[in-house]
């Protein structure tokens, strides 16, 4: 059987009885959007981050919209991300009305070069939005200097880094609001979309929430103009139950992270760096060799499930042709970036698999 990159049906099974009671009490309950479900699992998210807001909404890329529009991001402002992240990113500036400008990455780990953000900063520039790519913390001391610095507002992009930590805090406190996405591979998986935004501002939550809903302050009547991203009931409750696991399932992506480090030293390949005063919850386990296209195509025969996350930066994308930014470092890692089968619940036999292919292949 092919061994899958991530397997969000493993979580699943791993707490099958607990989900599906969480399911049928909703289904049960009568009420199927934003209830009780909703309300406390945003209590509980935001106690687990130990922040003061949660707000859940449809899905992570309207998560990052609606932060960017309530912090007044929007039309005619710049706001700097990172072509190496998934479209979303760049696609939720674009829905919020901003105009995104992309910079390089450090080539070790991945995410934005604060010394690259600190060129690309013009009077346009409103706010940047750091991504902890891969579940590796961005350098947020130098992102936090340098924003403080000319007054732009920061908005962390944690779709794949729930749980990690830098400096001891929890990633997505550091910044004005912070965006995740439930989407069913991640670190902490809806069954379907979901996402959140979490804030210690009351007014920003405050507006975020109008937003979220139409700018209802009360039923059908709009205070200000806004959308429609609800995260539903059902999503909720299955996240309520997998929150309990996520600090566990974070322990076990490290321990399979240390045992790819361990088994594969010595074959050649550039393992993820481990960052000074940080947690890393590895999203993915992503390598980078100049064979990448041949192992992958390896490993595929093998019945391996490795991917390329991303094959192709954002700024080459045929929708995205018009931008014109010499991002070196981005460019390069396109061409060598591999991420490993990692999930919990991944079976020793499966990573001893993975593992011995790849030693073959560098024999």
């Amino acid at each position: 059987m092919m061994i899958r990159c991530s397997d969000p049906k493993a979580q699943y099974l791993a707490h099958k009885e607990a989900i599906d009671r969480a399911i049928a009490r909703v289904m049960e309950s009568g009420w199927y959007i934003l209830g009780e479900e909703v309300k406390k699992f945003e209590e509980e998210f935001a106690g687990y981050m130990e922040i003061r807001h949660c707000i859940g909404v449809g899905n992570g890329t309207d998560a990052l919209q609606i932060a960017l529009n309530a912090l007044g991001g929007g039309r005619g402002n710049e706001v700097i991300t990172v072509s190496n992240t998934a479209v979303a990113t760049v696609a939720a500036i674009e829905m919020a009305g901003a105009t995104p400008v992309l910079v390089d990455i450090d080539p070790h780990t991945y995410t934005i070069d604060p010394g690259c953000l600190l060129k690309a900063i013009t009077k346009r520039t409103k706010a940047v939005v750091p991504v902890h790519l891969y579940g590796c913390p961005a350098d947020m001391t130098a992102i936090l200097e340098i924003a403080n610095a000319h007054g732009l507002a920061v908005v962390e992009d944690c779709a794949q880094a729930h749980g990690a930590r830098l400096n001891g805090k929890r990633v997505g406190t550091f910044g004005d609001a912070a965006c995740f996405s439930f989407y069913p591979t991640k670190n902490l998986g809806a069954l379907g979309d979901g996402g959140c935004v979490i804030t210690n501002s009351s007014k920003l939550a405050e507006r975020i929430t109008l937003l979220r809903q139409y700018g209802w302050q009360k039923r059908f009547v709009s205070h200000i103009r806004g959308w429609n991203t609800r995260l539903d009931e059902i999503q909720a409750a299955i996240l309520r139950v997998k929150l309990k696991y996520l600090d566990r399932d974070n322990v076990e992506r490290r321990r399979l992270a240390a045992y790819y480090r361990h088994e594969l030293a010595g074959c050649g390949i550039v393992h993820p760096k481990a960052v000074a005063h940080a947690e890393h919850v590895f999203h993915l386990y992503v390598i980078n060799t100049p064979n990448r296209d041949d192992l992958l195509r390896y490993l595929n025969l093998k019945d391996i499930g490795a991917a390329v996350h991303y094959p192709q930066p954002i700024h080459l994308q045929q929708a995205y042709r018009h931008m014109d930014f010499q991002l070196k470092e981005t460019e390069t890692a396109a061409n060598r970036i591999l991420s490993l089968p990692l999930y919990p619940g991944m079976e020793n036999a499966g990573i001893s698999h993975v593992v011995e292919a790849i030693r073959e292949f560098f024999s």
